[in-house]
């Protein structure tokens, strides 16, 4: 593993599980810097940019931050038509445009295989960004997008869509909840005392909330009636429609999570699964839990779910309860 000379203004960094590197630039002002991409989960060019660059931007959000420019991240099959990758960049527009972010660049290569996504800078006060941990014994957790992106992306590319598990319009309604940012939800988040956040993506709700509670001697009890599902997504599972993340969460995770055996065996595999542009998982005291929820619904955010509380914890236990 790289060691990295420490900086004290670099505020967070490769330590840890952090969502995006945060350097201070002076008291009032720090630079958030993140980057991701993928190759296509849909087929539509349009829809896969913006989701994707939905998916980028959300590391910011996931801090507390507010994106302020985009650089494109592109490999491309030479054989390909570039017109096809103009559709996927103007996907992209889109999204760094609704978040009120400037496109300034990017850079392509030539690859075998498709890959779009962007690098993205921000802004955040230097003492008032969230981190991974940091939540508080009585924390009450929040989601802001149903689970299941990745039954539904891997049913996609299986086309399974077609053998009767799912429910009419899924493909239209999944590919609308991946490409929304999750900027409302940040930002109404941000007049709260939030003690800790990410975003749902590659490890799944399972996987990044053990990230969040590594280290803080805290257990997350989950109340799997209160996680906020994708309609369609267990029937979905239960077809055999999971991604590869999800084994490798289990084999990762599995021994830091404890499953009730009156947990449907479909949602024990869902919440492992990875997620693509997925939503914010938000601590916040549980005294404010409900007024945020009740302002994240009234924003229309996909979800606005009180699915779990934050509980003492012993060194043997769980990270995360499921009951």
């Amino acid at each position: 593993m790289l060691k990295a000379k420490p900086n004290p203004d670099l505020l967070a960094g490769h330590a840890g599980f952090e969502d995006a590197g945060v350097m201070r630039i002076d008291d009032e002002r720090a630079l958030v810097q993140t980057l991701d991409f993928f190759p296509p989960i849909v087929d539509d060019p349009r829809w896969f940019g913006r989701i994707a660059a939905a998916n980028s931007l959300s590391d910011v959000y996931a801090m507390g931050g507010k994106p302020l420019t985009a650089m494109n991240i592109v490999g491309w099959p030479r054989e390909l038509d570039v017109e096809i990758l103009g559709e996927v960049m103007a996907g992209g527009l889109d999204k760094i445009e609704e978040a009120g972010a400037v496109l300034c660049g990017g850079h392509s290569v030539v690859d075998s295989e498709i890959k779009y996504g962007l690098s993205v800078s921000g802004l955040v006060h230097p003492d008032r960004f969230w981190r991974n941990a940091g939540a508080k014994l009585g924390d009450a957790m929040l989601v802001t997008k149903p689970l299941g992106m990745g039954a539904v992306s891997t049913a996609l590319k299986k086309d399974k869509m077609a053998a009767g598990s799912a429910v009419p319009g899924m493909e239209e309604n999944a590919m609308q909840v991946m490409a929304t940012l999750n900027r409302v939800a940040s930002e109404i988040a941000s007049e709260f005392d939030v003690h800790a956040a990410t975003d749902i993506t590659g490890f799944g709700f399972a996987g990044h909330s053990c990230e969040m509670l590594q280290g803080t001697g805290l257990q997350l009890e989950v109340e799997t009636a209160q996680l906020p599902l994708m309609a369609g997504a267990l029937d979905l599972v239960r077809a055999g429609s999971l991604s590869g993340g999800c084994a490798r969460g289990k084999q990762h995770f599995g021994g830091r999570v404890q499953i009730e055996s009156s947990v449907d065996a479909a949602l024990a595999d869902l919440v492992f699964d990875a997620e693509t542009s997925g939503g914010l998982l938000i601590a916040v005291p549980e005294g404010q839990a409900q007024k945020l929820s009740d302002r994240l619904r009234d924003a229309g955010v996909p979800s606005f779910a009180i699915a779990g509380h934050f509980v003492k914890s012993s060194p043997d236990a769980a990270l995360l309860r499921l009951k």
